[in-house]
C-alpha cells in the first residue's frame, strides 16, 4: 500500500536524545504530514548533499520526470538530483503522450510502473492529483513537483532550508508572503511549514487575491508593513496564466509600484532580512530588475538549495524502498 512518506524521530532516553526511526512510507506529495524534525533532517541531509556528500544505490534505479505543466527549475533541478544519485532518467514529453489520446494519468503511472519505473515525479494542473494515485496502492514512488495551486512540497522543504541556513531557527522569524496568493501553490505550502515551524507568517498583495483562509496562518499587513516588519520577504510571481480573462486588464506598472518591492521598499527593510521568490522572476513586477541579485536577495541561492534539497527527499524515499542503505543517512538528525 501506498502511503504519504515520512521519517520519524523518538525520543531515546538511553541515549539522551533523538533517534531515527525509519517507517516504510515512500511518496512525497504535501507537506501537511511532515513533522519539524522530518524537516530538519531534510535540511541536514540537503546541507551535507552541498558538501559533496554521496550515496551508493543497491541496484539499477530508474525515475520518470512528468510534468504536465512547463518548468525550469523545478523539472531540471529534479533530474540534475537524479542523475547526480545516480539515478537513470527516462525522458517523458506530456505533448507527445498518450494522455494526449486520453489515457488517464493513473493509467500511464500504472504503464511506467509495470517497465520499472521506480519513481515518477509529476506536476499537473489539477489540485490533488496526486489523490488518485495514492488510492491504487502503487509500488511505484510519487514525489510531488506542484499540483494546480495547492501544494509544492519541495520548494517549499527548499525555501526553509534558505532560511534555516540565513537564520539557524524559524521560531520567532517574521515572514511575509507578497503577492498572487491565492493562485500560490508556494504560498500554501509555505504558510503551513512556517507555522508549523513556529515562524510569525503575514500576508500581503491586491485585495482580490487573499483569502479569508490565509487568516488561519498570519495577518494581513500593508506591503510596506510587510517591508519595514520582515526577517524574510518572500514575493510570489503573479500568475497570469491563471487569472482568465482579468489577465487582460492586469498593468505591470501598476502592479510593481502598489505591491512589488522597489528599491523604496528594499530600503525600508532590516538591514539582516533577505528576498525570496520562487521563480521564474517577472522583473520589474514583483521586484525591481536591480534588486534580483541585491547583497539581500537569495533567490538564486535558493536555486542551487533546490538541487540539494531533492537529493534529500529523493535519497529519503530510496531508503525506505531498500534501494539506500540507511546506514548511508545515520546520524542524520
Amino acid at each position: 500500500m501506498s502511503f504519504i512518506y515520512a521519517v520519524l524521530f523518538t525520543m531515546d532516553e538511553n541515549l539522551g536524545g533523538y533517534k531515527m526511526a525509519l517507517i516504510t512510507k515512500h511518496d512525497l506529495v504535501t507537506v501537511a504530514n511532515l513533522t519539524q524534525q522530518q524537516v530538519l533532517h531534510k535540511i541536514k541531509l540537503a546541507q551535507l548533499f552541498s558538501e559533496g556528500k554521496t550515496i551508493r544505490l543497491n541496484r539499477p534505479t530508474y525515475a520518470m520526470n512528468l510534468f504536465f505543466e512547463n518548468s525550469t527549475r523545478t523539472h531540471t533541478s529534479f533530474e540534475m538530483a537524479e542523475r547526480k544519485l545516480g539515478i537513470q532518467v527516462l525522458q517523458f514529453d506530456a505533448a507527445a503522450s498518450s494522455v494526449t489520446k486520453g489515457e488517464t494519468l493513473a493509467d500511464t503511472v500504472k504503464t511506467i510502473q509495470a517497465i520499472g519505473v521506480d519513481f515518477a515525479v509529476i506536476r499537473h494542473s489539477d489540485n490533488e492529483y496526486y489523490k488518485q494515485l495514492l488510492q491504487a496502492n502503487l509500488d511505484i514512488s510519487i514525489v510531488n513537483a506542484g499540483d494546480g495551486s495547492g501544494q509544492h512540497p519541495s520548494q517549499s522543504l527548499l525555501d526553509m532550508m534558505t532560511i534555516y541556513q540565513e537564520f539557524g531557527t524559524f521560531k520567532g522569524l517574521n515572514i511575509s508572503i507578497i503577492g498572487d496568493l491565492n493562485h500560490s501553490r508556494v504560498a500554501r505550502s509555505n504558510m503551513e511549514l512556517l507555522t508549523k515551524l513556529g515562524a510569525n507568517v503575514a500576508f500581503s498583495g491586491p485585495d482580490q487575491w487573499y483569502d479569508d483562509k490565509f487568516s488561519d496562518y498570519g495577518s494581513h499587513l500593508s506591503v510596506d508593513e510587510a517591508a519595514k516588519n520582515s526577517d524574510v520577504v518572500m514575493l510570489l510571481r503573479v500568475q497570469k496564466e491563471r487569472l482568465g480573462k482579468a489577465a487582460d486588464d492586469f498593468d505591470a506598472t501598476t502592479y510593481h509600484q502598489q505591491y512589488g518591492l522597489t528599491k523604496e521598499r528594499y530600503d525600508m527593510m532590516k538591514d539582516n532580512a533577505i528576498i525570496m521568490h520562487p521563480a521564474p522572476v517577472n522583473r520589474g513586477v514583483e521586484i525591481d530588475s536591480e534588486l534580483v541579485e541585491s547583497a539581500k536577495s537569495r533567490i538564486f541561492k535558493q536555486m542551487e538549495n533546490g538541487m540539494y534539497m531533492r537529493m534529500a527527499i529523493l535519497t529519503d524515499i530510496l531508503v525506505n524502498k531498500g534501494i539506500v542503505s540507511p546506514a548511508e543517512i545515520k546520524g542524520i538528525n
